[in-house]
């Protein structure tokens, strides 16, 4: 069984460390070939091309940045769909909407084959940990195959159901993720707007039901050391939240707090903050508030 990974950025070049841990023979592509020689020294096999890489693959991971990424490296010339052998088992582990993920299934199985949107929750420490959360659609017979190699990146896998299952529940995932960023931003900025001490107000709320795993995350990770190196960047999460917004939209939900959310990342995104992690979102808070959130105690 040969194993192709495709896009060897944060976190997959994480996944594949794992996978070549755990004994796995791992066969890798990235666009940026310099972001896969530590992998060549752990262990890995670059391979030129994404045409190679699927031609000669039985199990092709993709981890991607973008929608649009994931379309060019399945459907594109020289891409997965074109050059990959029937009974090939193709795992995307990138957010994406689910119209894109059912764009790709459609046109894989008229080429026999098989196509998972795969996305995955956890961050880098959860793929350095393998106990990532991962949200499978597509067909069962499929996910019941590469079960094995799943569940060395994952410590929750969930079939969800036909094509788009995984990749919608990752969005909901998402939209809580940007909602419950965005206002623990300003309820931390508002405390310091009034003279509250930050690391108190934290400490009250991380006890309280205002508590939240991003609270905690932001606040201890990011916030309180002014350090904003990203684990899942502004950009990232601005694009979740807006696929998520249309799916609550199709819903029929006409006002929702993501759309506050949506708007609040744009603007992060329209002052530099692209790259920083997603916390970065609290910075346009705190300049327009004049205040900095940080620990004051010793």
């Amino acid at each position: 069984m040969k194993i192709g990974f495709i896009g060897t950025g944060v976190m997959g070049s994480r996944m594949v460390k794992r996978l070549l841990d755990h004994g796995y023979q791992v066969h890798v592509y990235n666009r940026t070939k310099e972001k896969v020689k530590a992998l060549e020294e752990h262990g890995a096999m670059y391979v030129e091309s994404i045409s190679l890489i699927s031609l000669n693959c039985d199990i092709i991971f993709t981890c991607l940045s973008m929608p649009e990424d994931v379309l060019e490296v399945y459907l594109g010339n020289s891409g997965i769909i074109e050059h990959a052998r029937p009974g090939t088992i193709c795992i995307d582990l990138t957010s994406v909407g689910a119209d894109t993920s059912k764009a790709i299934s459609g046109q894989a199985c008229e080429k026999g084959i098989y196509y998972l949107d795969s996305p995955v929750s956890g961050g880098p420490e959860g793929a350095e940990n393998g106990n990532l959360t991962i949200m499978v659609g597509g067909e069962k017979q499929a996910i019941e195959s590469v079960l094995p190699l799943l569940s060395v990146l994952g410590e929750t896998i969930e079939y969800l159901g036909p094509s788009g299952s995984g990749s919608i529940a990752k969005l909901l995932n998402q939209y809580l993720v940007a909602v419950h960023s965005l206002a623990a931003s300003e309820v931390m900025v508002t405390g310091s707007a009034f003279g509250l001490d930050s690391e108190q107000l934290y400490n009250i709320l991380r006890v309280s039901y205002g508590d939240s795993r991003i609270l905690r995350r932001h606040m201890e990770q990011y916030v309180f050391n002014r350090q904003f190196k990203p684990g899942g960047a502004v950009k990232y999460v601005h694009k979740d939240v807006r696929l998520a917004n249309q799916l609550l939209h199709q819903a029929g939900i006409k006002q929702f707090t993501g759309q506050m959310a949506e708007q609040a990342f744009n603007n992060a995104a329209t002052k530099g903050l692209n790259d920083l992690d997603m916390s970065a979102v609290i910075l346009p808070l705190e300049e327009q508030c004049g205040v900095v959130v940080k620990k004051t105690r010793s």
